[in-house]
């Protein structure tokens, strides 16, 4: 996972081991133990949009770490695909997708450079990437990103909310930011209060679930 912002090392369990994104090695480190945004199962944010029946056609999980969103999109029997690049994330995706028996393509691969991947997705789903961008990456990821999903597709992003109290964990993201980076090539249809769940504190962290719409 990349770089965390706003930390107070003495505090913030979640940044342990915290490193400048952009290194795929840097990336791994974070898998050297188990993070504590690696829960075992879907982030219920997401569960519940599948249950409702809004995830469709090709699903790209951008930033998948260890594949659960993915392999949620294939145990429905959906063209799945997950990149990190995190190499020990993927090779644990694989595995958990083998062992599940499920078809899902995981790949260790740049959010940045998502044209190259030279494939086409009608949904994107993104738990905790785009709160740990830096500001100059921003436009550039959701630039990317229009350029792979078919026109009426759609990003749900699952973030840190600015709403959350501390100084733990990832950085701050308020709606302003939301709409500021996707504003060109996309619409924001919803931005609503949510929950991030966190293995180390049940109560979970205040969150926005977004969605956009390519345009």
């Amino acid at each position: 996972m990349p770089k965390v912002s706003n930390i107070d090392p003495s505090k913030n369990v979640l940044a342990r081991g915290a490193i400048r994104p952009r290194r795929g090695e840097d990336f791994d480190a974070s898998y050297a133990t188990t993070p504590a945004w690696q829960i075992g199962y879907p982030q219920p944010a997401f569960q519940s949009l599948a249950n409702s029946g809004a995830l469709k056609g090709r699903i790209l999980d951008v930033g998948c770490g260890t594949g659960e969103h993915a392999l949620m999109a294939a145990a429905m029997g959906l063209d799945a695909t997950g990149i990190d690049l995190a190499q020990a994330a993927i090779v644990a995706a694989q595995e958990k997708a083998k062992t599940r028996g499920l078809n899902a393509r995981f790949y260790v691969w740049d959010a940045l450079q998502l044209p190259s991947l030279g494939q086409q997705f009608d949904t994107v789903l993104d738990c905790g990437l785009f709160h740990v961008l830096e500001d100059p990456d921003r436009g550039l990821f959701a630039a990317g990103l229009r350029s792979v999903v078919q026109t009426g597709g759609q990003y749900f992003m699952l973030c840190f909310s600015d709403q959350q109290p501390g100084h733990w964990g990832p950085r701050r993201i308020a709606q302003s930011e939301i709409r500021g980076v996707f504003n060109d090539g996309w619409r924001v249809d919803a931005i609503e209060p949510s929950r991030f769940e966190v293995r180390i504190f049940p109560e979970g962290a205040v969150a926005w679930l977004a969605c956009c719409v390519a345009v």
